[in-house]
């Protein structure tokens, strides 16, 4: 089975409760929509989460890339594996534990699937001027935005489910805005662009996590601490 979920920010209770109620195992795979939080201080706190938590857990997270964790592709201890014959970035500290590669046309159920991680934070300044984690490239590059939009130009633009971490500009929660930020000083330029792709992709289901928040709106399904299985409903 697929599943998935929005972000964890390294809290894995509710996953845990999930696997015990749903029986999982392994060969299950979670779907997590950005910021799982598991590669952010890059020392033993991050190992001990691995060992203790992550290991632990009945099932197979596959995580998206957030913005507030490394991107996993440039850890030493990440190298290329395989997930159901779809290619992941594997993290060789546990079993159970692979990262999506942007852009790759994942099958998953029998879904053409496609995943856009990254985002901006809205909290980018607080955590520089604290001493806390902050990533630069955080947001997608613009060689992977041309890639992207090659690839489709080539394939005509379709497919099947979309997984992101922020949404389309005009999906965004309004109501989910942090009112402590300043919402002048937010940079929407992945949200401009996804835009973009949302007005020319031919798709049937587009998730995505970020604003800590349960919804739904037209063919888009933003998560946060909800699960539903990895699908496309018969009525889209």
């Amino acid at each position: 089975m697929y599943y998935i979920t929005g972000d964890t920010h390294r809290d894995f209770k509710r996953v845990q409760r999930f696997c015990e109620r749903m029986g999982t195992t392994k060969d299950d795979v979670l779907i997590i929509l950005g910021d799982a939080g598991i590669n952010y201080f890059l020392d033993e706190r991050d190992n001990d989460l691995i060992k203790n938590v992550i290991s632990k857990l009945s099932i197979t997270l596959f995580c998206v890339h957030g913005n507030h964790e490394v991107r996993p592709d440039s850890l030493p201890w990440t190298d290329i594996g395989w997930l159901n014959d779809n290619p992941v970035c594997k993290d060789t500290r546990t079993d159970n534990l692979v990262y999506a590669i942007n852009g790759i046309p994942y099958m998953f159920n029998g879904y053409k699937t496609h995943v856009i991680g990254g985002a901006y934070s809205v909290d980018k300044h607080y955590r520089m001027a604290n001493g806390l984690k902050w990533f630069p490239d955080e947001q997608p590059s613009d060689e992977f935005k041309q890639e992207l939009e090659d690839y489709f130009d080539k394939t005509g633009w379709q497919a099947d489910i979309i997984l992101s971490h922020t949404v389309p500009l005009k999906y965004e929660p309004i109501e989910a805005f942090l009112s402590v930020v300043d919402q002048s000083t937010v940079d929407r330029s992945t949200e401009e662009w996804l835009n973009t792709i949302e007005d020319r992709l031919d798709y049937k289901k587009w998730y995505a996590g970020h604003f800590h928040v349960d919804k739904k709106i037209d063919k888009l399904q933003i998560m946060f601490e909800s699960f539903d299985e990895l699908k496309i409903n018969e009525e889209e």
